[in-house]
C-alpha cells in the first residue's frame, strides 16, 4: 500500500532520469513565465493608484510611465538573454556577480534573489485571491485562506517534480494568454472604432497635486512589472537540450508577451478613461468596461486569478536552485543541496513554501502591503548581474565584446537608476526592510562558512591521523559518508572490538564510490570497503538490505553489529547544519530491522567538534 508521501509527490525517480525529467520549450514558458507575464496585474494596479490621488491629471501619465518600463524590460531582457550564453550552468545573478565581482557582491546578489523570490510568491498568490474577490466580492474576508490553500497546491505540484510542474502550469499559463490577449485586440478595435467610448469625468477629483515625487513614485511601483525576467537565466539546466537556445528564444517570446500584455493593457485604461471601484482591481475593471459582467468576464478574471496564482511557480523554480548554489559553496545549510525523491530540490521548496505562507498570514493577504517590500531585491539583483557581464566581457575579450559589454553596462545603468528611484520613492513604504534583511541574511551566510569551514579543518587529514590497530571479536558493519577524522576514529573503535569490521558505502551520486574507494586505500587499506549503488538516493533502504543480506549468508549465529560515526557539533545550532543521517539510521535500525526479525546491535561512537 503507498505511504501518503507516495501518493502526494508520486513515486521516487532514479538519478538517471535526471535528464528525461527537463522541461521542452512549452513548459519551459508555463514553469518560468508566470510571474514575468502575471506580474501586469499588480504592477497596473500599483501605477493606476499612485496617480488616481491626482486624478485626470495623474492617470494621463500612466501610458507614458508604462512605455518607460516596457523600454526599461526590453533593456533587461537584452542583457539577460547574454547572460544565458555566457553562463548556461544557470545561477543568474549570484554565480555572475560571484565570478566576475567577488564573493560579497555575488552574496548580495544572493540575498536579494531570495528575499525576492519569497516576496514574489507572497505577492503573487495574494494578488491572485484579490483579482478573483473582484469578481465575487463576498471572497475578501477570506484572503488568507484562500491563498494559503493556493500555496499548498502549488507545493506539492513542485514537489512531484519539474516535467509535471511545468504540465499543471501549462493550463493557467495558456488559459491566460488565449483569452487576455484576445481581449486586448477586441479593445483596441473598439477604442479605434469608438464602439466604447471613455466616459465623461470618469476620474475622480485630486486630492493630491501632480509632482515629480508622485511620479516617480507611480514609476517605481509599476517597476515591479520586471519581475521573473531573470528567472530563465537561473533556470537554464532545467531546459531539455540544447540547453542554451532554448532557454534564450523562451527568454525572448516571455519578453515579447510581457510588453504586449503590459503596455497593451495600460493603453486600453487610459484609452477607454477605465477607473476601478471599491474593492475592484484595475484590470478586473477593464474586463467588465469591455465585457459586461457575464461569462467573459468571468472567465478572464479566472485566468488571471489561475496565472497569478502560479506565479508563485517562477520563485518554487528558481529559489531552490539559487538556495543549493549558495549551500554549495557552504553559505546556506548543505541539505539545501539535496535532491529529493522526483528529482527535485525538495528541500529548498519547502523552506521558500514557509517563508511565503509567513509573510501571508503576517501582511493579512494584502498585496498592496507587500509590493513594496521586493522591488529593490529585484532591481538590486539586476545591477550586479549587469555590472558583473561587463566584467565577464571585458576579461573574456572575444569577438564583438565591447558591443556585448555596452549592451550589458546600459543594462547595469537603467537597473542602478531604477534601483535608487525604487529605494527612495518605497523606503518609508517598507523597503527600508528588504534593506535591512539583507545585511543580516550576509551575516548569517558568513556564519554558516565559518562553521563549515571549521569542521573541515577538524575532519581533515592533515597532519597527525590516529593509529589504526585490529584487536578481537564480532562482526561490526560502519557505515561511512566519506574518509575523514571522525570516520577513521569510528573505524579504530571499530578494530578494538573486533577484527571483522567491514566499512559500508552508499553510492547515492553516481561515480563518488570510485573517489571513496582511492581515499580509503590511501589512509585504511586493512578495512574492507563495500560499495553499495543507491540508484533512487536513499540510504537507509540499502543499508537494511545490506545487513539482512549479510546476516543471513553467515551461519554462526551473530548478527552483525553496527557502528555509527556520529558529528557533534560545538553549539546546538550548528545541529541544524548538518544532514542528521546518524540519527535517520539509528531510528531505521532500531525499528525497522527490528520488525524484520533482528536484534539490531548499535554502536555510537561521537566526533566533538570543538568549535
Amino acid at each position: 500500500m503507498p505511504s501518503i508521501k507516495g501518493l502526494l509527490i508520486g513515486s521516487p525517480l532514479p538519478t538517471k532520469q535526471m535528464k528525461h525529467a527537463r522541461l521542452d520549450k512549452i513548459r519551459a514558458l508555463a514553469a518560468f513565465s508566470p510571474d514575468a507575464l502575471s506580474s501586469i496585474a499588480y504592477a497596473n494596479e500599483e501605477i493606476y493608484l499612485g496617480l488616481v490621488v491626482a486624478g485626470g491629471a495623474g492617470l494621463a501619465l500612466a501610458l507614458p510611465i508604462g512605455l518607460a518600463i516596457a523600454a526599461l524590460l526590453a533593456i533587461v531582457a537584452i542583457s539577460y538573454y547574454q547572460t544565458i550564453s555566457a553562463y548556461p550552468s544557470g545561477g543568474g545573478s549570484y554565480v555572475v556577480a560571484r565570478e566576475n565581482l567577488g564573493t560579497l557582491p555575488g552574496l548580495v546578489a544572493g540575498a536579494a534573489l531570495l528575499i525576492d523570490y519569497v516576496l514574489t510568491a507572497a505577492v503573487s498568490l495574494t494578488a491572485g485571491v484579490a483579482a478573483i474577490a473582484s469578481a465575487f466580492p463576498q471572497l475578501w474576508p477570506y484572503r488568507v485562506v484562500l491563498a494559503l490553500g493556493l500555496l499548498a497546491i502549488i507545493t506539492l505540484a513542485n514537489l512531484r517534480g519539474l516535467r509535471e510542474t511545468g504540465t499543471v502550469m501549462a493550463l493557467p499559463v495558456y488559459l491566460f494568454l488565449f483569452t487576455y490577449l484576445p481581449m486586448l485586440a477586441y479593445g483596441a478595435i473598439c477604442a479605434a472604432t469608438g464602439r466604447v467610448a471613455p466616459p465623461a469625468l470618469a476620474a475622480p477629483a485630486a486630492v493630491r497635486p501632480l509632482g515629480v515625487l508622485l511620479v516617480l513614485h507611480a514609476f517605481a511601483a509599476g517597476c515591479t512589472a520586471l519581475t521573473g525576467v531573470e528567472a530563465i537565466s537561473n533556470g537554464v539546466p532545467a531546459f531539455r537540450p540544447p540547453e542554451t537556445e532554448n532557454a534564450r528564444r523562451t527568454l525572448l517570446v516571455m519578453a515579447l508577451l510581457m510588453g504586449v500584455l503590459f503596455v497593451g493593457s495600460i493603453s486600453l485604461t487610459q484609452l477607454l478613461g477605465v477607473v476601478a471601484g471599491p474593492e475592484e482591481t484595475i484590470l478586473s475593471a477593464l474586463a467588465r468596461r469591455l465585457l459586461g459582467s457575464g461569462p467573459a468576464y468571468l472567465l478572464i478574471q479566472a485566468g488571471t486569478m489561475l496565472i497569478l496564482a502560479v506565479a508563485a511557480n517562477t520563485s518554487f523554480a528558481d529559489f531552490p536552485r539559487v538556495a543549493a548554489l549558495l549551500a554549495k559553496d557552504g553559505f546556506m545549510p548543505r541539505q539545501l543541496t539535496s535532491l529529493g525523491d522526483r528529482l527535485v530540490f525538495a528541500n529548498g521548496i519547502v523552506l521558500l513554501a514557509v517563508g511565503t505562507g509567513a509573510l501571508i498570514v503576517l501582511f493579512a493577504g494584502d498585496t498592496h502591503a507587500l509590493i513594496p517590500l521586493f522591488a529593490v531585491g529585484v532591481f538590486l539583483a539586476f545591477t550586479l548581474s549587469q555590472s558583473g557581464m561587463v566584467v565577464h566581457w571585458w576579461r573574456e575579450r572575444g569577438t564583438g565584446w565591447w558591443v556585448k559589454a555596452a549592451l550589458n553596462g546600459l543594462g547595469a545603468v537603467a537597473t542602478a537608476i531604477t534601483l535608487l528611484i525604487v529605494g527612495a520613492s518605497k523606503f518609508a513604504d517598507g523597503a527600508w526592510l528588504t534593506i535591512l534583511l539583507i545585511p543580516m541574511l550576509l551575516a548569517g551566510f558568513f556564519r554558516i562558512r565559518t562553521h563549515y569551514r571549521s569542521v573541515a579543518e577538524q575532519l581533515s587529514l592533515q597532519g597527525e591521523v590516529p593509529a589504526l590497530e585490529r584487536p578481537s571479536p564480532p562482526r561490526i558493519v560502519v557505515p561511512i559518508s566519506g574518509v575523514h577524522r571522525g570516520v577513521l576514529s569510528a573505524v579504530t573503535y571499530a578494530l578494538s572490538l573486533s577484527d571483522h569490521v567491514t566499512a559500508l558505502y552508499i553510492e547515492v551520486d553516481p561515480g563518488s564510490g570510485r573517489r571513496v574507494r582511492e581515499q580509503w586505500e590511501k589512509w585504511c587499506p586493512q578495512v574492507p570497503l563495500v560499495v553499495v549503488a543507491s540508484p533512487y538516493r536513499s540510504i537507509v533502504g540499502p543499508l537494511l538490505d545490506y545487513l539482512d543480506r549479510t546476516d543471513r549468508e553467515h551461519h554462526d549465529g551473530r548478527l552483525a553489529a553496527v557502528l555509527l560515526p556520529d558529528l557533534v557539533p560545538a553549539r546546538r545550532w550548528h545541529t541544524l547544519l548538518h544532514n542528521q543521517t546518524a540519527l535517520l539510521l539509528r531510528t531505521a535500525l532500531l525499528f525497522r530491522r527490528r520488525r524484520r526479525g533482528f536484534q539490531p546491535a548499535i554502536i555510537d561512537v561521537p566526533f566533538h567538534l570543538q568549535r
